[in-house]
């Protein structure tokens, strides 16, 4: 499975005016990969947003989750299912396990993800919040591939060994929470680095991440143009090494969506 570059997450846009709107607009942006769940209440809009917009279907990649409490076989099964229909597709192109959490068990619920990509529901399996050792433990139990690892991972939590093992096995790293709750500004080292190439220290932050193999940073917005611009913009941005050495001499940690920090 092949990725684009960044993502949106959608799991605010519910607070827009006019949340499907936002997907449509940032389709018109540029944005391919669409990233929603069931939890956030938002796969509706995903899918009035994609009909509303000049960009066909077949040239978006939708994302969506399983919620932690129906991840047992036939409740999982149940609910991608109406994931599926609630996006309005015939097929999710991935579809994540939300939270190692509450009802998963990893041989039930990794074995219905795999019946789920047999039955044509999903064409490919993630998870979310995984280690390495709950990812290993899945693959071990999934009949299909896991292809994906969406993780909360910036320049605060910069997730080595999660990006490392990512490299080493084929996996993508789909990156949630790169502006750190909006705190991304307060970042001196990325403040540096923006001043350097005329960016914002958000851009950095994604930029950074672009620049990492296998990792997608999917960056949420509620209902402004002009950060989904912004964002998107981030693709333009060109990190010297230097500038990369900078962000990743950063000493200090910080995890603000209660994801895995290895």
């Amino acid at each position: 499975m092949e990725l684009p570059p960044i993502g949106l997450g959608t799991a605010h846009i519910g607070e827009a005016d006019d949340p499907s709107q936002v997907v449509a607009t940032a389709l018109e942006e540029g944005y391919r990969f669409l990233d929603t769940a069931e939890r956030y209440e938002t796969e509706p809009y995903v899918a009035e947003g994609i009909e509303r917009s000049s960009v066909p279907r077949d040239e978006v990649t939708i994302a969506t989750k399983v919620d932690k409490y129906y991840l047992r076989y036939d409740d999982a099964i149940a609910h991608a299912e109406a994931c599926r229909d609630r996006l309005g597709v015939e097929t999710i192109d991935l579809l994540y396990v939300h939270w190692p959490r509450e009802e998963y068990e990893p041989a039930e619920t990794m074995a219905a993800f795999g019946e789920l990509v047999d039955r044509g529901v999903a064409d490919h399996v993630g998870v979310c919040n995984f280690t390495v050792e709950l990812l290993e433990e899945a693959r071990s139990h999934c009949d299909a591939p896991v292809v994906a690892n969406q993780v909360e991972m910036h320049p605060l939590a910069q997730q080595q060994k999660l990006h490392e093992y990512a490299l080493n096995e084929d996996v993508w790293v789909v990156a949630y929470g790169p502006l750190m709750c909006g705190e991304v500004s307060d970042v001196p080292e990325l403040q540096e680095v923006a001043r350097r190439r005329d960016a914002t220290p958000a851009q950095v932050s994604l930029a950074w991440l672009q620049s990492k193999e296998r990792v997608v940073p999917i960056p949420g917005v509620e209902d402004s143009i002009r950060y989904l611009r912004e964002n998107y913009s981030s693709t333009d941005v060109e990190l010297t090494d230097e500038d990369i050495a900078l962000i990743e001499g950063i000493d200090r940690e910080e995890i603000y969506y209660g994801g895995p920090l290895e």
